[in-house]
């Protein structure tokens, strides 16, 4: 060892760590390196029935960068509560980054991810050109809607159900030509008795973990 050197062996003799360094020399985390499929997810919150409530989550999910596919909210069977339904389509970091960021919101009271067999139903009203009525009511009754409102050049007919029928009722729809229509979004609720968010605590949401514990008591 010449003077000035520091003991031990020469940098290029060195053991390295496995796994890859960024330029700075720090590991890289394979897992958060990897990419993440986009995944369709529901997400339930109960909120405090409060002004700019709806404002505060949408801003929430804007500064974030997350797409909302739909957004739904109406009042529960309690009066000072509403239930917030969110449609994202994310990678699965970004889902949890969503809905840890959700529960941080004060008004927010509780948040879960839905499962995929969850009971999902949307409601679409189109209006359509009238001068075939008699085709247009066959595909309304072919896709169990209503007929709203019937005149000498529209019809205008709302229909039902899952996202799937919704998109295949629409498309019937088209060779009427359509003059208009709206989606109401997603309403969904847990299938069976376990309930699709608990309240437990003010301002306390219940993980995942706590619910399916709670379902576990329950039984």
């Amino acid at each position: 060892m010449t003077q000035g050197e520091l003991p031990g062996p020469h940098p290029d003799e060195r053991t390295l760590p496995e796994g890859r360094r960024n330029e700075q020399g720090i590991r890289i985390d394979p897992e958060a390196e990897a990419e993440h499929p986009p995944e369709r997810t529901v997400l339930s919150a109960l909120v405090k029935n409060e002004p700019g409530v709806l404002a505060e989550a949408a801003g929430l999910f804007s500064r974030r960068q997350f797409n909302i596919d739909s957004l739904t909210v109406g009042r529960t069977i309690d009066d000072e509560l509403s239930r917030m339904t969110i449609v994202i389509e994310e990678p699965r970091p970004g889902v949890d980054q969503a809905k840890k960021q959700l529960e941080k919101l004060i008004p927010v009271v509780s948040v879960r991810e839905l499962d995929t067999d969850a009971v999902q139903r949307e409601l679409v009203i189109v209006k359509v050109n009238g001068e075939d009525p008699d085709k247009v009511n066959a595909i309304t009754e072919m896709y169990d809607g209503n007929t709203l409102d019937a005149g000498p050049r529209t019809i205008t007919v709302e229909i039902t159900g899952a996202e799937q029928k919704i998109d295949d009722a629409i498309d019937a729809f088209e060779q009427f030509g359509i003059r208009e229509l709206v989606r109401t979004g997603y309403a969904a609720l847990a299938r069976g008795e376990a309930p699709t968010a608990q309240v437990k605590q003010p301002n306390k949401a219940p993980t995942d973990a706590q619910v399916a514990t709670q379902e576990v008591s329950d039984d």
